[in-house]
């Protein structure tokens, strides 16, 4: 019964990997993204289906939401997008296609078997989001305001660091 377990992380290694070594920041993207995915998926074989989901929310769709407002944000031409055209083949995709169809395979047989009447696959009882916001807001309430304090400060600095000044030619205008 373990094997789901192991065939999850394995997907996050290979793809975490992939990440460190790729020159290529889309396909390094893409591996992160399939990371993140498999470490979801981890969460949710030991028994923490709350932490997979605000794994994939909070993690995967802040990723992207991130990597979009990068690429507004240095506001690229045509000729980026033409060299992304040359990037993105077929076999730039291949690995992550492979990766997350082995994802949703492992989430097509937990979901199948009795997941939720019998517990978790390793853990002994699932942990639900009340449990969850009770240790956040309790026991770790000081790292909750600490993380939400440098994600305020990493906000102003993006903010100050993409400001441009405006030049004479574009106050014309």
């Amino acid at each position: 019964m373990m094997w789901p377990f192991y065939l999850m992380a394995l997907v996050a290694i290979i793809s975490t990997v992939r990440v460190v070594t790729n020159t290529n920041p889309v396909h390094a993207l893409l591996s992160l993204i399939v990371s993140l995915l498999a470490v979801a998926g981890i969460f949710m074989i030991i028994g923490a289906p709350f932490a997979a989901a605000l794994e994939i929310i909070v993690y995967a769709g802040a990723i992207m939401v991130l990597f979009v407002f990068v690429v507004m944000m240095l506001n690229l031409g045509q000729h980026t997008v033409d060299q992304e055209r040359k990037w993105l083949t077929s076999d730039a995709w291949a690995f992550p296609a492979l990766m997350s169809f082995l994802l949703g395979l492992i989430l097509v047989w937990m979901l199948g078997s009795n997941y939720t009447t019998h517990g978790a696959v390793l853990g002994t009882q699932i942990v639900g989001p009340k449990a969850v916001g009770q240790a956040l807001f309790t026991q770790y309430l000081l790292l909750v305001e600490v993380a939400a304090m440098l994600l305020l400060a990493a906000l102003v600095a993006a903010f100050h660091l993409g400001k441009r000044e405006s030049s004479a030619e574009e106050e014309k205008e």
